[in-house]
């Protein structure tokens, strides 16, 4: 089964990514020092994260599990570093009606 996920963290900031093998343990692949920055010594003791399966297939190809993964993310703005932790696609701030990534400049 392949997976597209997302990753709360307790401060309300997320992370989608993809999963090819549906690892009940794989939690991403975010940097982890944009994670570290947002928590203090104490806040890092004890904290929960969420992982939840927003989309799955087992027929899907690798291409378009990332396809999807990108689009996700795209519509989650979890790649708008107020919002989460992708750092791709770039996030462009924008006007209503312009393309919200650098790929969807070049290939709308």
């Amino acid at each position: 089964m392949k997976v597209i996920y997302n990753i709360t963290y307790p401060n309300g900031k997320i992370y989608v990514g993809k999963d090819l093998t549906d690892s009940i343990n794989y939690f991403g692949s975010a940097a982890h020092h944009l994670i570290a920055a947002d928590f203090s010594r104490d806040q890092r003791r004890d904290f929960t994260i969420r992982r939840e399966i927003l989309w799955e297939s087992e027929t899907a190809t690798d291409s378009k599990v990332s396809l999807k993964e990108a689009a996700m993310i795209r519509e989650l703005r979890s790649n708008d570093p107020a919002i989460g932790y992708n750092r791709w696609p770039k996030f462009m701030p924008h006007a209503a009606g312009t393309p919200t990534t650098q790929a969807e400049t070049l290939h709308p």
